[in-house]
């Protein structure tokens, strides 16, 4: 199947986007790198009037240091993540995350904005970013706004991002000295997540941020159990202690999710420095 006839449009920059897309009062598409819109497309799942590109926009690349933060533009591959191009990433976790997301070919062309505007909930941004506190920068033709990460995501691949807006960059946390620990259950690598967990405690002296993917919808954060952890070594923590919370947050999810969703849990805070857990 061919995508149905669509305006294909080259932005010359963000306020051109931006121009754009308020021009088609809600019948336009942007594309990065088209990993996710393309298919969608040739399924005629998605049919837009136009498809603004936003392909030559360098300004949206860029790596910033900013305090204890890193700003990464929205149309970053998660190739160059993967990769540390920029030294500010040399020895950031998200590269762990984006050296897992499928395969090297989609790596090449998806971008991380890409990958947040489009809320796959099985994908690996979304679940990991929410864990380190990140959060979106947007920019619409009434200005620029930025929105925690958490939240961000309402459903199934849908955000709340007005048809007029785009993500121009994504705030993270640097991590010089955080904890931080990430696991997904697939079938086979490069496949789409059947469970996935996220830890991070972006310093000494800050909270912990547990994380569930990989649900029916947004990624939930275990708020209350996060705060029972303790230090890593705690006795009382434990597989089951675990598979226990997992079922109370989820309680619409049989057995078997449980169990995966734990077992991811553990495999995360392991990474972040927790000891094997007892059963």
């Amino acid at each position: 199947m061919k995508a149905a006839a669509f305006e294909h449009v080259d932005a010359a920059d963000v306020q051109d986007a931006l121009r754009l897309l308020a021009s088609a009062a809600g019948r336009a598409k942007l594309m990065a790198g088209g990993q996710s819109l393309g298919p969608m497309l040739n399924l005629r799942l998605s049919r837009p009037q136009s498809v603004v590109d936003l392909s030559k926009l360098a300004a949206l690349t860029s790596v910033q240091v900013q305090g204890q933060d890193l700003l990464l533009g929205a149309r970053l591959t998660h190739a160059a993540i993967e990769d540390g191009r920029h030294p500010a990433l040399a020895a950031h976790p998200m590269r762990q995350v984006a050296a897992g997301i499928a395969y090297r070919a989609i790596r090449n062309k998806g971008t991380l904005g890409g990958s947040l505007a489009h809320a796959d909930p099985a994908a690996d941004w979304v679940v990991a970013l929410v864990a380190m506190g990140a959060a979106v920068c947007l920019q619409s033709p009434r200005g620029e706004r930025e929105r925690p990460l958490e939240g961000f995501m309402q459903a199934a691949y849908t955000t709340e991002l007005a048809d007029d807006e785009l993500i121009t960059a994504v705030r993270v946390p640097a991590m010089t000295d955080g904890r931080w620990g990430y696991y997904k259950f697939c079938r086979k690598p490069g496949e789409f997540a059947d469970a996935s967990a996220a830890v991070c405690r972006v310093g000494p002296a800050a909270p912990w941020r547990l994380v569930l993917g990989a649900l029916d919808g947004p990624p939930l954060l275990l708020s209350a159990f996060a705060q029972e952890l303790g230090e890593p070594g705690a006795a009382s923590l434990t597989l089951s202690r675990l598979r226990n919370a997992v079922a109370a947050a989820l309680p619409e999810r049989d057995p078997i999710d449980h169990q995966l969703h734990a077992v991811c849990l553990a495999r995360a805070l392991a990474q972040a420095g927790w000891p094997a857990l007892a059963a």
